[in-house]
């Protein structure tokens, strides 16, 4: 195969892109800085020298943790360039985690940060003796033995005088077999495990995936997503692939900021994205009782637009004029908070409720869902702007070869799947049968080809009276609400379903201080009878859309959110159900009396 099979060859590329084109944007202190292709390109080139210079050699591993940033993409793709293999590692991840990823992988270095990863490592660093140097991308670090991303780049500088070929040799001859990152899975079921990824599975999905969603390089994205994420490491890669702009947001709290700052195109998020919007949203509506009916009346109509174009008939006009009305006085405040421009949303990772994609469309967002695993190096399938379904996560990409076993679980064969389990042969062996990939999920395929999710094979709930119940789909319909923001649902084994449930505090908040309801504190506003009557008719609108067998029967409202940090959320954001059944087991149980 030649290098144009390789993400190499479009790193390669880059200083012979439009010079006047805009590559990447980040915030500086309150200013937006910009940096061309060919600045990128030098930073790439000068950070691998500097790799080099510190004895890197192909196939070696280094381990980056750190929040999604500039000197992130470039260290990745440093890494990519003189053959090396990128161990993505949450920024977020327990000192446990980190530890056992650290040893496991056999990471030579780590790049980190000082804000909070640095600390999560050095509560570890005797732990992880195969560690040799710390690389920081802050001009200052209070560890003494770490390199700066300033030091670096003057090493690196060094290094490229007296080898100036030397990254173009070896970026030019990396072949689609070689070895080039290591993602670790979120662990909702243990310990995780390290994913195997080669250039071809990357080369693979950008080359198909980006061209069939309709990116182009006139394109600007907003990139806030983890890149020990998947899908957003996808994001970074299929931005050097295609060529578009892409910005950095400067967190995931300031996400609804940069969206207005940067005026995004296309977007890749995660369903928790959209969900707090939308109950920030609803929550604001709900609040303002004379603003609900021409709110209601605005949706209806976006809803009924939203159809015509599913079905490409052209709309009456009539119920355009009427869009128009409904667009200038409501509608088009929620397409501006999105910046105003965005074309799609790509949404993955988990299931997107499906009200809640239909809610953005009348609204004019059209969010795509696509399907993926970390094992598949993100999506086999998804919606596109020209055929899209929702409910559904779209048709396969590319080269992607589907089909359903007897049991209804999703099968695949791809390039774009893992090549094995790190130093795991016993995990790759129980996934894999005939070269057909197991991924976990239960689904069907829909007479118009599009792959239909049920739900996690392993997640399912088999209740005493032998009914089986898809937990995602309640938690789903749970989280419609404004004022819910996680649910974990119990039942396998027992007579009916419980959930745990856990309160949007700022809309909460805000709904007790517009109804003038007292409380002291936090506790006491959750323990009140105001949220437990508001709670208890969530659950009760939830449970009229449910079969008797699935509907919750009794629930718990906790005072305090599920959190990555302690340990009931995996980094992206999913429950961690065995986590949960244990912490809780005495609430839990209780439930069952």
């Amino acid at each position: 195969m030649s290098k144009s099979t390789t993400l190499g060859s479009s790193i390669l590329s880059m200083p012979d892109r439009d010079p006047n084109h805009i590559a990447i944007k980040f915030k500086v202190r309150d200013e937006w800085k910009e940096k061309k292709w060919q600045d990128y390109y030098h930073d790439i080139e000068t950070v691998a020298a500097g790799l080099l210079a510190l004895g890197i050699k192909p196939g070696d591993r280094i381990a980056i943790m750190a929040n999604t940033r500039y000197e992130w993409s470039v260290s990745d793709l440093a890494i990519f360039g003189i053959k090396a293999v990128t161990v993505a590692v949450y920024q977020n991840n327990t000192a446990e985690d980190v530890e056992y990823i650290l040893n496991n992988s056999g990471a030579r270095i780590l790049i980190s940060e000082t804000r909070g990863p640095l600390k999560i490592f050095e509560a570890v660093r005797k732990e992880c003796p195969l560690i040799e140097k710390l690389i920081v991308f802050d001009e200052t670090c209070p560890n003494p033995e770490a390199i700066t991303w300033n030091q670096l780049q003057k090493i690196g500088a060094e290094y490229l005088k007296a080898h100036p070929t030397q990254f173009r040799e070896l970026c030019s001859s990396i072949t689609p077999d070689d070895f080039a990152t290591l993602l670790y899975t979120s662990g909702t079921t243990g310990r995780p495990k390290g994913v195997v990824m080669t250039h071809r599975q990357a080369y693979s999905e950008v080359s198909e995936a980006f061209p069939y969603a309709g990116a182009n390089p006139k394109d600007t994205s907003l990139s806030f997503l983890p890149y020990a994420h998947i899908l957003g490491r996808i994001e970074h890669w299929g931005h050097l692939y295609i060529g578009f702009t892409m910005a950095y947001a400067e967190s995931i709290e300031k996400v609804r900021g940069n969206l207005a700052d940067v005026r995004p195109t296309i977007m890749v998020a995660v369903p928790r994205i959209f969900e707090k919007i939308y109950a920030a949203i609803l929550a604001q509506i709900q609040t303002q009782p004379l603003k609900q009916k021409l709110f209601s009346w605005a949706l209806d109509i976006g809803r009924k637009v939203g159809e015509h174009k599913m079905s490409g008939q052209a709309l009456p006009l009539d119920l355009l004029l009427q869009y128009e009305i409904a667009r200038k006085l409501v509608l088009r405040k929620i397409t501006d908070a999105f910046g105003g421009r965005l074309r799609f949303a790509i949404s993955g990772g988990a299931p997107i409720p499906k009200e809640i994609a239909i809610f953005f469309h009348s609204a004019g967002i059209l969010i795509l869902e696509g399907y993926g695993l970390t094992e598949t190096t993100a999506a086999i399938t998804v919606n596109v702007p020209y055929n899209y379904r929702f409910g559904s996560v779209g048709r396969p990409i590319g080269d992607v070869q589907l089909k359903i076993a007897d049991d209804g679980e999703i099968l695949v064969k791809s390039d774009k799947v893992m090549k094995e389990y790190y130093k795991n042969p016993e995990a790759t062996k129980e996934v894999f049968t005939d070269g057909w990939f197991h991924t976990g999920d239960i689904g069907e395929i829909l007479p118009s080809g599009d792959l239909k999710i049920t739900d996690r094979k392993k997640d399912l709930i088999k209740t005493a009276g032998g009914k089986y119940v898809a937990p995602q789909r309640l938690e789903g319909l749970l989280k419609l609400s404004p004022y819910v923001s996680h649910v974990h649902v119990h039942g396998d084994q027992k007579k009916y379903i419980v959930a745990l449930i856990t309160l949007d505090r700022p809309s909460v908040a805000n709904l007790a201080k517009e109804r003038g309801v007292p409380y002291e504190d936090w506790n006491n506003l959750v323990a009140s009878s105001f949220v437990q009557d508001l709670i208890r008719k969530v659950v009760a609108d939830t449970n009229s859309q449910l079969a008797s067998f699935e509907s919750i029967k009794k629930y718990l409202v906790l005072p305090h959110e599920f959190t990555v940090e302690s340990g009931e959320l995996t980094p992206s954001l999913k429950v961690k159900r065995k986590v949960l059944d244990q912490k809780f087991k005495a609430q839990i149980d209780e439930l069952y009396q």
